[in-house]
């Protein structure tokens, strides 16, 4: 009778950990984690008072603090911030629901805690400001352009916690992606809570520029790109790096002319152009590209070394 022959363990990949059983109990975590992860989304907005942003269209002369309490700063001008607000939150609760292996009733109530937190933000946000505004059309087109575009940040939120709590590392990177894209405004703000650069940490405001690039060059170093789908995937969030600051600098060009603000077309105009020369501008197009390969190849590097380490210690 012979031995029986020992074979080689192969190496778990990131598809197959992601397909691992939940870690036990997960679920039960799932709703305080989506919970939290919403709120340390709002943490920016939270810290800086909450007070809602002066309105064009509000009905009384108001000093800035003297405007009532918002769990969000609804404003033409801090659309960019609404967005990051609930996408980091987002992006937070699918890392942790990663980190639990969360499936079926798990993800939902992970879902249902993020969503029951950045629901309520709307909500409470959009009454306090109709209470306040002038009783004129504009308010409400006003009032309803701010709803609708919170609510699709809210959507893109869940499509990211979905990809990156469940997803193969393939979708997973790309709402990494997202969610590092959403993290330079969050951070911003964090930094310097006066948002006009006079906070005592407003010269560290310098690195945010450099913070999508590095989180998503770490996050394709993560990744791997050792199949199509994950080489598809990385060229995919060097698009979206590309192509992110400039939609950023057109919407917050565009939303922050009181005068264009008055013409539809030629706000949507004046936006275009300025997202044109932004996205092809060389000096600032390729710099987050360019730092997003660095980062990712200096990670692959490492990695590579690390798992061959591994193996000769086998």
């Amino acid at each position: 009778m012979t031995d029986p022959v020992e074979t080689e363990p192969v190496p778990d990949t990131g598809d197959q950990a992601a397909a691992d059983e939940p870690r036990r109990w997960s679920w039960a975590f799932a709703l305080p984690i989506g919970i939290g992860a919403a709120i340390i989304g709002l943490v920016p907005w939270l810290l800086r008072g909450a007070r809602l942003p002066l309105q064009n269209l509000w009905e009384r002369d108001t000093l800035p603090g003297a405007m009532p309490i918002a769990l969000l700063p609804f404003s033409q001008y801090f659309v960019i911030l609404i967005f990051s607000l609930l996408v980091v939150g987002a992006a937070v609760a699918g890392i942790a629901g990663r980190a639990l292996r969360v499936r079926g009733w798990g993800l939902v109530l992970l879902l249902v805690g993020v969503l029951l937190v950045q629901v309520t933000a709307t909500v409470q946000t959009a009454n306090v400001v109709r209470d306040g505004l002038q009783d004129r059309l504009e308010s409400s087109v006003y009032l309803i352009a701010l709803v609708g575009g919170t609510g699709l940040s809210i959507l893109v939120g869940i499509l990211v916690t979905v990809l990156v709590a469940r997803a193969p590392r393939a979708g997973a990177l790309l709402g990494l992606t997202v969610g590092a894209i959403g993290m330079a405004s969050w951070t911003g703000a964090l930094i310097d809570p006066t948002g006009v650069g006079a906070g005592p940490l407003a010269g560290m405001l310098v690195i945010l520029p450099w913070i999508a690039p590095v989180l998503t060059g770490v996050a394709i170093a993560w990744a791997g790109v050792n199949t199509a789908g994950r080489v598809l995937a990385a060229l995919a969030s060097l698009v979206l790096i590309w192509v992110a600051p400039a939609v950023t600098t057109a919407i917050f060009n565009a939303l922050g002319s009181r005068v264009l603000i008055r013409s539809g077309t030629d706000m949507i105009d004046y936006g275009l152009g300025v997202f044109q020369a932004a996205l092809l501008t060389p000096e600032l197009a390729l710099r987050p590209i360019i730092a997003t390969v660095v980062v990712a190849a200096v990670g692959l590097v490492i990695r590579a070394l690390v798992t061959r380490g591994r193996h000769r210690q086998r």
